[in-house]
């Protein structure tokens, strides 16, 4: 089974296939609490649990703090998105 299902021409993605096409890429990862990691995406796995590099932390839009490396428990994340900038392009 391919994950995918064909309706005529167009092709349905399902959220595995979006996680699986984003790592290495820079995403947003939202917690419960509010705050984001702004990073590159190393892998994930069933849990949601995250490892990111390059990761910066915002709190209220704010930047707080840069990490090298991050890991993050999946039960806190809120949603994964990718990220519209380069981490060279700033926010």
């Amino acid at each position: 089974m391919s994950g995918t299902r064909e309706k005529g021409s167009a092709t349905t993605k399902t959220p595995a296939d979006f996680l699986k096409s984003i790592r290495g890429r820079p995403v947003v990862v939202k917690l419960n609490s509010g705050v984001d990691y702004r990073g590159i995406l190393a892998c994930l796995d069933g849990y949601m649990n995250i490892a990111m590099e390059q990761t910066e932390e915002y709190v209220n839009g704010q930047l707080k703090n840069k990490y090298g490396d991050a890991f993050i428990r999946g039960n806190n994340v809120l949603y994964i998105s990718t990220s519209k900038r380069t981490l060279a392009e700033g926010a």
